[in-house]
């Protein structure tokens, strides 16, 4: 049985995915967050040993509990590991491909060969479209728009981090929210208490004090303040300034678009991201950036199965 692995490593979880040669599903699960940005640190191997033990196990649970069932021990071979492994990874730099490819095929009991290691957005682009056929705006944590052109190059409008922009991500939400909150509070203190998206801010916090608001904020990893935006989709109906600031979100991811497609020529767009889960409002203020008869449409397969499939068609076909 040959099969492909797959990841989308991000910065709070990684989804790996085991496909058949035919890219049919075999397993699917997750594991804890692997981040590119780790190889980039001098202790890339303690970092990232832990995450990748999880993934070795998960994967040969995954092999050994198919190959017990009927279907599959008629016709399986001797081999019980992936041929291959496709990972798309969160702040991913090409100078890490050596250091990634060696590390993950150790763990996994593969020649450093049979690795490939791409950015999550190309991924997200793989699993979007065919090369050259259309533009992924992605908003999670961050914000990014992207174009995998027809010859394999990536194209792509921000994703320069929190400290740069990232307008329309979680984090960048979040950090709106917060603003928002606090200079009502320098005017009125109190003035929280008459706010549905304060109050559900602060619920997610643990409480409405200064102190105990710095101390999670500025303790509170990327991923773990962006989810805040959680609390603020769910203030929207009540809310008007929650409201406004998903639509504000949605104008700046449309903007990204915007830029993307004027660069690129007139294509297909497709949203993906758990920023376009919080509310319609998100998506109905980028679609007034776009061009009219722009076609938009949801990212429908997720990418670790995109990567498990690209892995499939890599290394698993003579």
């Amino acid at each position: 049985m040959k099969l492909g692995l797959g990841l989308d490593a991000g910065g709070t979880q990684t989804r790996w995915a085991l496909v058949q040669a035919d890219g049919s599903l075999l397993a699917e699960g997750s594991i804890s967050a692997i981040s590119g940005l780790q190889l980039a640190q001098g202790d890339a191997r303690n970092a990232l040993a832990q995450p990748l033990q999880q993934l070795a196990a998960a994967v040969a649970a995954a092999t050994a509990a198919t190959a017990a069932t009927a279907v599959w021990a008629a016709s399986a071979t001797s081999a019980t590991k992936p041929l291959g492994l496709v990972a798309g990874l969160t702040g991913f730099e090409a100078a890490t491909t050596a250091l990634w490819c060696e590390l993950s095929a150790a763990a996994l009991g593969l020649q450093a060969s049979a690795v490939k290691v791409l950015s999550d957005i190309e991924l997200a682009c793989h699993a979007a479209f065919e090369p050259g056929q259309g533009v992924v705006v992605y908003a999670g944590t961050g914000s990014i728009a992207a174009h995998l052109d027809a010859s394999g190059e990536l194209h792509r409008c921000g994703g320069r981090g929190a400290v740069i922009d990232d307008a329309g991500g979680g984090h960048w939400i979040a950090r709106q929210a917060l603003q928002h909150i606090w200079r009502n509070e320098d005017a009125a203190p109190g003035r929280w208490r008459h706010s549905a998206m304060a109050r559900a801010v602060f619920a997610q916090i643990g409480g409405s004090d200064w102190p105990r608001c710095r101390a999670w904020v500025y303790g509170a990893s990327r991923g773990e303040l962006g989810l805040l935006a959680l609390a603020v989709a769910s203030a929207a109906e009540e809310d008007p300034a929650a409201l406004a600031l998903l639509q504000a979100a949605g104008q700046e991811l449309g903007r990204l678009a915007k830029a993307l497609l004027g660069r690129v020529g007139p294509q297909p767009v497709a949203l993906a991201g758990r920023v376009f889960e919080l509310h319609p409002a998100v998506q109905a203020a980028l679609l007034v950036n776009l061009e009219p008869g722009t076609q938009v449409q949801r990212l429908t397969l997720p990418p670790h199965h995109a990567a498990a499939r690209l892995a499939a068609r890599l290394f698993c076909c003579p």
